[in-house]
């Protein structure tokens, strides 16, 4: 997954529009730079192509600048980012031989997409029915499972990644198809929840009350605009180290899950990444129902969300042959709750 510093970076520079200039290498522990300073730059020398030692401040960096800069220019550096490496957007230089600033294709791109309207962060199954959709009373659960995982690998949040993987042989050609960006448009529109304005044949109108009226999603010639929000959506998971998914689980049943990635120290008492899964179901017997599971080093955490009282009792009942049946598995369960649930909608 890419860093958010380094999205980050990216979105500076195409709000910017500005070539973005990296340090390239360490730099004083004694250095003080902070996100927004500007200095005025003095190009000392060439190291090699593309490297130049450059005063910036007090300090002395090398600094990969375009190749057309020369010795002695005098530069105008702002810093966009401390990490993962100092890294600076650059405004002007006194050669006359240096390019006017540009935008690169993948900054152009994303100054695009900011200027989108915002979207839900949620994707859907490019399929309307249902995961499960055996006969039997409760669904097998390795079946349902192995059914959520593929939803989520399809979804085409991850196309990129599994393009890699199938060069290098490990992923075939049919899963390869099945995700979003190799289906028809009028499939991937359904179900992203797209309707196409008749009047206008390059425009769509998202049904998202996140929208207000009047707001449209423009073209971009670089961007299928059936695929437009699936790439907001790669972004969103990005930046905010989280996906969520929603659709149905069977017949008649939505659910809301959510998977999402939090660093070291966020937890008291933990080390390491820990990873949260969280599910929402309202359910027709049990009414509105969260779960949340918590992995980390130490094991597994438990939360459970009801909001009938009756279910909050049934759930806490029940907690202990939950438990009982992770451990059996060799799954360690640090704890266990059964909390009241609250919409926070």
């Amino acid at each position: 997954m890419i860093p958010a510093d380094a999205l980050n970076s990216l979105k500076a520079l195409a709000l910017t529009q500005r070539p973005l200039v990296t340090a390239t290498s360490a730099i004083s522990a004694s250095a003080t730079f902070e996100p927004g300073q500007k200095f005025q730059a003095t190009v000392q020398s060439q190291l090699a192509p593309g490297i130049f030692k450059v005063q910036v401040g007090d300090q002395l960096l090398q600094l990969q600048l375009p190749g057309n800069i020369r010795t002695g220019d005098s530069i105008t550096l702002q810093v966009v980012s401390l990490l993962p490496r100092l890294t600076f957007s650059m405004a002007a230089s006194t050669n006359p031989l240096s390019t006017p600033d540009q935008l690169s294709a993948t900054s152009r791109l994303l100054s695009s997409l900011t200027q989108q309207p915002m979207e839900k962060s949620f994707v859907r199954s490019t399929s309307s029915a249902p995961l499960w959709t055996g006969a039997a009373q409760f669904p097998d659960t390795p079946e349902l499972a192995g059914k959520l995982h593929d939803a989520l690998s399809h979804s085409g949040l991850f196309y990129e990644s599994h393009q890699a993987q199938w060069l290098a042989g490990s992923r075939n050609t049919a899963q390869l198809l099945q995700e979003p960006q190799n289906l028809p448009a009028q499939t991937v529109r359904a179900a992203l929840g797209l309707t196409e304005r008749p009047s206008q044949s390059n425009v769509d109108t998202v049904n998202s009350a996140a929208i207000t009226p009047g707001q449209q999603r423009i073209a971009i010639p670089d961007i299928p605009d059936h695929l437009q929000k699936l790439v907001q959506q790669q972004l969103h998971a990005l930046e905010t180290r989280q996906v969520q998914w929603q659709g149905q689980v069977w017949l008649n049943q939505e659910m809301s899950w959510k998977v999402r990635e939090e660093p070291p120290g966020s937890t008291a008492n933990e080390a390491g990444n820990s990873w949260i899964t969280e599910i929402f179901l309202n359910l027709p017997s049990l009414g509105e129902v969260t779960a949340t599971l918590r992995f980390s080093l130490n094991g597994l955490s438990i939360k459970l969300d009801a909001a009938e009282s009756t279910t909050r009792s049934k759930l806490a009942n029940a907690s202990s042959t939950l438990v009982t049946a992770l451990s059996e598995r060799s799954i360690s369960v640090i704890s266990s709750v059964v909390t009241q649930h609250h919409d926070n909608t």
